[in-house]
């Protein structure tokens, strides 16, 4: 006989380390997550009784906010699967997920090694209710959690007992309070605009919205992706003196930095907004706006580095010299991460056939009219 038609329900534990502390492992084995998944069962019914007509499942995984926040809530997704895949019997109320030599069941139920580090470990589970029950729960699990949604003395007791640690504290979340957390913890640094642009892509994925940084920049989210306007083009829309107005240019390739990393983080694609260029590219770690082709008129392409004090190499441009003291600007490319540079480089290089030299300029190198470009002449 079928299972009878359920709604799945995510929450999470969340769990806030002590400064310095750090759990001597991120997977919990079978034996270890069926027992954490009867003392978590316990709490949750004294918090909503009506959980007891729910299946409770739960993944011995322990992971970043960023791991959890991604288009499609794959974590969350792969628990719905696995719970559905384990037949229901009368003592199935509560099905536990943990690593069987040394691997989950579900490759997005590894943590990845870079975000294990976070003050803050979240623990993924679902509640799979009967459609006549959902509503009522889904309504209850808001309510009550966030206010009322403290871990038992046990279950802590057992978190830092087997995970080494201790805890200031640990609290059951709905989705919705992730979701809460991670928009407060964007706009507390100045990042509201990757939340907007962010959220969207989690809870509406088929919808645009637009927004502008912090700093000016316009950001869009559309297809998938969020675009973000070319910071050559940004900067030719500013006005004031050409000291400032590099410095500003840095400025905006610092937040788009930010925003690159923490994009990837939760596998939302960045890109250049389409505009005058030929065409745009993103590579690992990197963004590149190709606005013309060689032309042989001129010397061969070669390629400059725009550099800005603390942050080293922000942009690299593509030039050709020629003839009346001009240079023609081929491409800009944008380096996000330290290790996208050479990549960067790369693809320039192959593209328009330069010897993948490159000319440190010491600053942010802005032409007589106060665009992005390279000098005309030599510097040596």
């Amino acid at each position: 006989m079928s299972q009878p038609p359920s709604v799945a329900l995510p929450i999470a534990l969340a769990l806030e380390l002590s400064e310095g502390q750090t759990p001597a492992q991120c997977t919990l084995g079978r034996d270890q997550a069926a027992d954490l998944a009867r003392l978590i069962a316990a709490d949750l019914h004294a918090l909503l009784p009506m959980v007891d007509e729910a299946r409770l499942a739960v993944a011995g995984s322990l992971l970043d906010t960023v791991e959890l926040l991604r288009p499609g809530f794959p974590v969350w997704a792969a628990i719905e699967e696995l719970a559905r895949r384990v037949p229901r019997s009368h003592l199935g109320n509560v099905v536990a997920f943990g690593h069987h030599e040394g691997q989950m069941p579900a490759p997005v139920l590894e943590p990845a090694a870079e975000f294990a580090e976070g003050p803050l470990r979240l623990l993924p589970m679902s509640l799979l209710a009967p459609a006549e029950l959902a509503t009522d729960l889904s309504t209850a699990v808001e309510d009550q959690l966030i206010g009322q949604g403290e871990a038992g003395k046990l279950t802590a007791d057992w978190l830092m007992r087997n995970l080494g640690m201790r805890l200031d504290h640990a609290r059951y979340l709905s989705r919705n309070d992730v979701l809460a957390m991670a928009s407060a913890q964007y706009s507390s640094v100045n990042l509201a605009a990757l939340w907007d642009v962010l959220e969207t892509a989690l809870l509406s994925p088929d919808q645009a919205t637009t927004a502008l940084s912090a700093r000016g920049l316009p950001l869009q989210f559309s297809g998938g992706r969020v675009l973000a306007q070319s910071p050559a083009r940004w900067l030719a829309e500013q006005e004031g003196e050409a000291a400032q107005r590099a410095h500003d240019f840095a400025g905006i390739l610092f937040e788009l930095r930010q925003y690159g990393v923490l994009l990837d983080a939760h596998r939302v694609p960045l890109h250049l907004q389409p505009g005058t260029s030929l065409a745009n590219a993103a590579g690992p770690g990197y963004l590149l706006e190709m606005l013309a082709e060689t032309d042989p008129g001129y010397d061969a392409p070669e390629l400059f580095a725009h550099e800005a004090p603390g942050l080293g190499i922000v942009a690299v441009t593509v030039a050709q010299r020629g003839a009346g003291g001009n240079a023609r600007v081929l491409a800009h490319g944008y380096p996000l991460r330290p290790t996208a540079l050479g990549p960067l480089l790369a693809a320039l290089a192959d593209h328009y056939t330069t010897q993948g030299n490159i000319q440190a300029l010491g600053r942010v190198w802005l032409d007589a009219e106060g665009q992005l470009g390279a000098p005309a002449a030599p510097l040596h």
